[in-house]
């Protein structure tokens, strides 16, 4: 029992801080959640409390502000083109099987070797340039000059706040976006509140999990091993330099929680670097922001139910457009240690430029961002990588004999 004490004081804490960076990936979630749940026609108690639990699993997993986040291809195909739920929940299936192929043929722990840090750089500006647009031109928009009023004030306050461990930026913006909710709230938000819900099971039928892989995990799974397992794992060693968070783990939850999401009628999740970067920018250290955050959203399920969208009508959006900006720029700002020599930074701008504006931006980036860095490169790096696929490969062929 001590031990066990021991071991949850490490990985999870709750404090001002924690409580803060809870806040911090906000600005990306819920209008996905949400979007998903209006689209699709899913029933949005189970999605809120499967996609909480999601979180809780994963903050005591890893003891680090690992966040779940809706897969944001899969959330833009649902979106636009009205997927239905059985269909979302056979390509979650199918892209967490997927996954775990990868993951067990040895590919995942290839491709972080064989991706250089000026790639992953790329990849996570490009994410950086994605969210950024994405506040600046949906988020901080909404409510035409109060809500430009409203985002510059948000705006100073964390920008001035930013680093305080004794008073904690998110903290404060979230407790003015409440304020501001209350004092504009529509009377029917809180008549909507429903008081029981059901849950079902699901098991997706092998038609819904070849539509599913077709429709939704072909577009996904690039973005996936670029953002998700890739960039998430080197954000891991810039933030947590202590701890040893490989890609194989990493994919091998992304997997887990997919199956699991998708058979409790839930969404497709997926680690995420921009999640992690807003987490910590806000303040959390530790799994607690994360499980704080899950709580949050089983909490919203179990209140509020079906009537999910709520949640933006309560919360002003140019408020949860500023946090997201500050996220964008916590991933844009990395690439500075990429910057002291002329050709890494210029491979990385083009994998940042390609990843953000280009039809399966990121597999493109990282291919043209691995040939330029290849091509120009010293042989040391790459007798490592053959190195290590040559003896992954005996060590198989000894295995199997």
């Amino acid at each position: 029992m001590n031990a066990l004490q021991t071991f949850l004081r490490k990985q999870i804490r709750f404090d001002r801080n924690e409580l803060s960076g809870a806040f911090g990936d906000m600005g990306t979630d819920i209008p996905l959640v949400v979007g998903l749940i209006a689209a699709s026609g899913l029933d949005g108690a189970q999605v809120l409390i499967v996609y909480g639990i999601m979180q809780v699993l994963t903050a005591l997993i890893y003891g680090i502000p690992m966040p779940v986040q809706p897969l944001k291809a899969v959330a833009v195909i649902v979106i636009t083109q009205k997927i239905s739920g059985n269909v979302i929940w056979g390509g979650g299936f199918s892209i967490g099987v997927i996954m775990l192929l990868l993951t067990f043929s040895g590919l995942i722990n290839f491709l972080s070797r064989l991706i250089p840090m000026v790639v992953i750089r790329g990849v996570q500006m490009g994410l950086g340039i994605q969210l950024g647009m994405l506040a600046l031109q949906k988020y901080i928009p909404e409510g035409g000059i109060s809500g430009y009023v409203l985002s510059i004030f948000a705006f100073f306050i964390i920008f001035a706040l930013l680093g305080n461990r004794r008073l904690p930026p998110a903290f404060v913006v979230i407790f003015i976006g409440i304020l501001y909710g209350i004092f504009t709230y529509q009377p029917e938000v809180f008549s909507s509140l429903k008081k029981s819900f059901h849950f079902d099971f699901v098991f997706p039928k092998p038609n819904d999990i070849l539509t599913g892989f077709f429709l939704l995990a072909i577009p996904q799974i690039p973005l996936s091993l670029a953002n998700s397992i890739l960039a998430t794992e080197q954000l891991i060693k810039d933030y947590f330099p202590e701890k040893t968070i490989t890609s194989r783990k990493i994919a091998v939850t992304y997997s887990l929680l997919n199956i699991i999401s998708s058979m409790l009628g839930g969404i497709p999740v997926c680690h995420g670097s921009g999640g992690m970067a807003g987490h910590y920018t806000f303040g959390a250290r530790t799994g607690g922001s994360v499980l704080i955050y899950g709580l949050m959203f089983i909490t919203f399920g179990l209140v509020f139910g079906g009537k999910a969208n709520i949640l933006l009508s309560f919360f002003p959006l140019p408020l949860l457009g500023v946090l997201l900006l500050f996220e964008a720029l916590a991933l844009l700002t990395r690439i500075t240690d990429v910057t002291n020599e002329k050709k890494n930074f210029l491979i990385a701008l083009i994998v940042g430029l390609c990843s953000a504006f280009l039809p399966y931006g990121y597999i493109v980036g990282m291919t043209v961002g691995a040939i330029l860095y290849y091509s120009f490169s010293d042989r040391a790096y790459i007798h490592e990588i053959l190195k290590y696929v040559i003896h992954k490969k005996v060590n198989r062929s000894l295995t199997f004999k």
